[in-house]
């Protein structure tokens, strides 16, 4: 009598059971992956626990062997893919804002706020070389280089969700920017400004029944604001002041428009170091931004108002470094021309390109 070959039974069930095994394993890794590319904390762990629930699923006790196993059929997940926030047709205001109820995200969540970046080059056609204003003495500066680094972190958080009025959020942002002389050694590599800049805003979404406008337009919020910009210098190089500012969005598609007009806070004239800001800085801007697909274009203009000599444009244009990663590091680069590029700088005229990186994004 013949015996049973058990041992080519098992070792045909186990090349079997890999076989299955290979490409659940590969599901698997895939949909791992599309999770972890994703930017915001939140929506990258909501898409782990939407994986951890199916992994689970099988886990669940048999039903009991007197019946037939009931069939229940699961709606199909929506795919996590890497993709920029506004496609699909969301509106990426909301997303920045978390104006619709879908987009809130509660308080002290920390986020980007204007764009944070290092720039390892940064090359200005002019140097103020005399900084100088109505009520300060003119200072000599060293003989800095035309060709430096620039660096800029801004952080906002939600303090207050739902307050005063229907989906009115209170929010506090801080933004810092430096011009860091790194490549003149004669110097010992100084910083040549440092800007700070806090403040407080109230973010309102614009009612449902008013959000429609001609051509395809959408108005999307209005916004109430406060700001302090200091340059923490002492006289004769100081320069601050304090402004509040009523800002609005409007949205069409992957086109985004924001305006502000705001008004400087009156102070003392004996301490007021720079009391001609207004007429250089400016007293509004109009901010256009193109969110196309990957790539990002902005274009912000500030005006005085009163004369079109003076002001500044701004142009800032980003691309993902890994293309699966839209949401990660992306390439920045940023042209600047007109007045105020730096609170010391309120009243010279410069014009400048600046190259480097941009990261955590909103």
């Amino acid at each position: 009598m013949s015996s049973t070959p058990w041992p080519r039974i098992a070792a045909f069930v186990l090349v079997a059971l890999g076989c299955t095994a290979a490409p659940a394993d590969e599901v698997a890794d895939k949909a791992l992956a599309r999770c972890a590319v994703i930017g915001a904390p939140t929506d990258r762990l909501a898409c782990y626990d939407a994986l951890a629930g199916r992994a689970q699923a099988p886990l669940a006790p048999p039903p009991a062997a007197s019946g037939p196993a009931p069939t229940t059929l699961l709606a199909p997940k929506e795919p996590v893919s890497a993709v920029p926030l506004n496609e699909g047709g969301e509106s990426l205001m909301s997303k920045y804002w978390e104006l619709d109820a879908r987009d809130k995200r509660g308080i002290f969540n920390f986020t980007g706020f204007h764009p944070n970046f290092v720039l390892p080059v940064h090359v200005a056609s002019d140097i103020n070389r005399t900084p100088h204003s109505p009520t300060q003495a003119t200072v000599t500066t060293p003989d800095y280089s035309h060709t430096e680094g620039k660096i800029q972190l801004s952080l906002r958080t939600k303090l207050l969700q739902d307050v005063l009025l229907p989906g009115a959020d209170l929010w506090a942002g801080y933004t810092q920017q430096s011009l860091w002389q790194v490549y003149n050694a004669a110097d010992s590599r100084p910083f040549r400004n440092t800007d700070y800049q806090p403040e407080l805003m109230v973010v309102v979404p614009a009612p449902e029944g008013l959000r429609p406008l001609p051509w395809g337009w959408q108005w999307r919020f209005g916004q109430l604001g406060i700001v302090h910009e200091s340059n923490g210098q002492s006289d004769p190089l100081s320069r601050s002041w304090n402004r509040v500012y009523l800002g609005a969005g409007f949205e069409r598609g992957d086109v985004g428009l924001t305006a502000h007009v705001w008004k400087r806070l009156s102070e003392d004239p004996d301490n007021d170091n720079n009391p001609d800001i207004t007429s250089y800085v400016g007293r509004g801007d109009l901010q256009l931004t193109w969110t196309p697909g990957r790539a990002t274009a902005s274009l912000l203009v500030r005006s005085p108002l009163k004369t079109l000599n003076r002001g500044s444009a701004q142009f800032e244009l980003t691309y993902p470094v890994y293309r699966d990663q839209p949401n990660g590091l992306r390439w920045f680069l940023q042209v600047f021309s007109g007045y105020g590029e730096t609170l010391t700088d309120y009243n010279f005229r410069q014009t400048s390109v600046g190259a480097g990186v941009t990261f955590l994004q909103f």
